[in-house]
């Protein structure tokens, strides 16, 4: 089952999906997003040392590293 956040806000769930991106450089890093329906990359867990925070204004849910 997908990790998964209800807005606070609008009361709509998203879902956390993470992709590979290379950079020009050719450096590999991971990124990580919410989408309203899971789909490829859906992530099960929430990353170790990471935090899941709302926009205010928006409602949309962000990833954020825990400090």
């Amino acid at each position: 089952m997908p990790f998964s956040s209800a807005s606070k806000k609008n009361g709509k769930t998203y879902f956390l999906h993470s992709r590979q991106q290379t950079l020009r450089g050719g450096a590999t890093v991971t990124l990580y997003y919410f989408a309203s329906a899971p789909g490829a990359g859906a992530v099960d867990a929430l990353p170790e040392g990471y935090v899941v925070t709302e926009n205010e204004r928006t409602g949309l849910p962000l990833l954020k590293k825990a400090k």
